[in-house]
């Protein structure tokens, strides 16, 4: 047996009777904190209506509107209702600005909650504000709407504006967004804390790669400028930061030459492995499709009859005589952007395109609308569901992004298995090129 050297001992020794030392201080120290926490020097909570009143104080240009504010209480999920004590209704970003930093300077004493609202468009509540203040971004729309041209061509918009407005804005200049949601009436602040999804991010990436700048008011109050190059922390914290690092107030989106027209085509897939197959070979390929998604129809039957109010078969009678049974369908959908000077050209793509994919050949729809009506068609359907009572209910709706490596595995469980045979909402398939994801 190898007995420790002295010296070692000695030290391993002094070291443990330093570390009992500090945890006894440590813990005495805790003691005599929470002793301290039974009496009256610590600060007390300030209850929410007294730091409203307070706020009641600030010179605005604005207004805070402490009743009738019940529809703040709702949004698209409309599952849950929590309703708050005040909206403020900016006039300034110096608005939005002083009232944090009022809260702010409040300290730790302030429960109050803040939550910035767009269109109201969330789905579970996060736009709400249970018995505190909601700020009303729709009351900056409205403001200067600054088009710059040039080589990289970009719109400087409020937070508070919708995309549909800055379509018909940047439209006047012959440019547009490069990247969209499907449904164009939300405002940009909301979808750019999010991330904003549609058919164009499998080449683009989603809303929040085409930024350029951002105009921040953070949790403290402070009005700050960020970019990939100043405060770029700020910057990427803030995009797709579910509103958790500071408010956008101002942004600077990427534009592109604008088309007049879009070729807009549907196809039917039996299995998932095909429909998967096809969305990949189309994203890898650099002359593609300007738009591809795709959505899962299960348990439904007339399919393609439902589809000829907006498209038409590329083979009638091909058409009129499939059936879909009620079974699964994974429907194609991709569209082509092209002037009226274009339309040979486009339509020799799309036919060489089309034919290096495995859809079912009975089901090839297609239509020509404009750009707008294309990009707004979300906004058509939900006038007729509002006629028919179905749009404002609950959508416990869900986001998933799934590596390739698992989605045949998902979907086979999911489409195949657990939703198989059930009515259902609507299922939407992005593919999505992670090389073009911030």
């Amino acid at each position: 047996m190898v007995s420790k050297p002295p010296t070692l001992y000695y030290y391993q020794h002094i070291s443990l009777l330093f570390i009992k030392i500090f945890i006894l201080i440590h813990l005495n120290f805790i003691h005599k904190a929470n002793s301290g926490c039974n009496n009256s020097t610590i600060t007390s909570f300030i209850p929410p209506n007294e730091i409203l009143s307070s706020l009641q104080t600030l010179t605005l240009d604005g207004n805070l509107s402490l009743k009738d504010n019940e529809y703040t209480a709702k949004d698209f999920g409309n599952i849950y209702h929590f309703t708050p004590l005040a909206v403020l209704h900016p006039k300034t970003v110096s608005d939005i600005s002083k009232t944090i930093k009022h809260v702010f300077d409040i300290g730790y004493a302030s429960e109050l909650k803040i939550a910035a609202r767009g269109h109201g468009h969330s789905l579970q509540g996060q736009s709400q504000a249970d018995g505190g203040l909601v700020i009303s971004m729709e009351s900056l729309q409205g403001g200067e709407m600054k088009v710059h041209a040039g080589e990289f061509p970009y719109v400087d918009v409020s937070g508070g504006e919708l995309w549909i407005n800055i379509l018909h804005g940047t439209l006047k200049h012959g440019l547009a967004p490069k990247s969209w949601t499907d449904y164009l009436h939300l405002s940009v602040g909301g979808t750019l804390s999010n991330a904003g999804i549609s058919g164009q991010a499998f080449r683009h990436g989603p809303q929040i790669n085409n930024i350029f700048q951002l105009q921040v008011v953070t949790g403290k109050g402070e009005v700050v400028t960020c970019s990939k190059d100043q405060n770029a922390d700020l910057f990427h914290g803030v995009l797709g930061g579910l509103g958790q690092f500071g408010i956008i107030t101002r942004a600077q989106i990427s534009l592109e030459p604008a088309p007049k027209m879009v070729k807009w085509i549907r196809v039917l897939y039996s299995q998932f492995s095909m429909f998967a197959k096809d969305q990949e070979y189309l994203i890898s390929l650099e002359n593609t499709f300007d738009y591809i998604e795709g959505f899962v129809i299960i348990n439904r039957s007339g399919i393609l009859n439902s589809w000829r109010s907006s498209f038409s078969p590329k083979d009638p009678l091909q058409a009129s005589q499939f059936s879909s049974d009620g079974r699964t369908f994974y429907c194609l959908e991709i569209a082509k952007y092209f002037n009226s000077n274009e339309i040979e050209l486009m339509n020799q793509s799309v036919d060489h395109l089309l034919s290096g994919l495995s859809y079912i050949p009975p089901t090839l729809f297609l239509s020509e609308v404009t750009y707008v009506e294309f990009l707004d068609r979300v906004h058509a359907s939900e006038k007729k569901l509002r006629a028919k009572g179905l749009w404002e209910v609950p959508h416990p709706w869900l986001n998933l992004l799934i590596p390739k490596s698992e989605i045949h595995d998902f979907a086979e469980e999911i489409f195949n298995k657990i939703l198989n045979g059930i009515n259902n909402g609507p299922i939407l398939i992005y593919p999505l090129n992670q090389t073009r994801y911030i």
